[in-house]
């Protein structure tokens, strides 16, 4: 009974809203590397998700994981059984922007199509 009493405070996860979400080819110094599947490599083509978080507290949140789903020209997925994409490390309070580097196989068609973002992250950093 005694620890409960003087436990530290739970550390809460906080939904961020993800807006104005869009696409942009990576400048050539993020665009280099490969996709690899099973060891073997691949020609990918390198994209920036770029975007507008929302936090509505008067907090930062961190560590705030980015998850969506991005779907080619064609509706067949990009990234196959993948809805968490990344991370924003800090999202102050209000409207910031965000951006999230991907890589996408070079078969897959544009345009690309974004769809069901979101994110959450936590009140107090967890990672370090």
């Amino acid at each position: 009974m005694l620890s409960w009493l003087f436990s530290p405070s739970a550390i809460a996860l906080t939904q961020i809203r993800l807006f104005d979400i869009s696409y942009e080819k990576c400048p050539s110094e993020l665009a280099q590397g490969a996709v690899t599947s099973g060891g073997s490599p691949m020609v990918a083509n390198c994209f920036l998700v770029i975007g507008k978080a929302e936090n509505g507290t008067n907090k930062y949140v961190y560590d705030a994981d980015i998850f969506g789903r991005i779907y080619d020209a064609n509706n067949d997925p990009v990234l196959q059984n993948r809805t968490r994409l990344g991370s924003i490390p800090e999202v102050p309070p209000g409207v910031s922007n965000f951006q999230l580097r991907i890589s996408v196989a070079a078969n897959q068609p544009e345009p690309l199509q974004l769809k069901q973002f979101k994110a959450a992250g936590f009140s107090a950093q967890v990672r370090k």
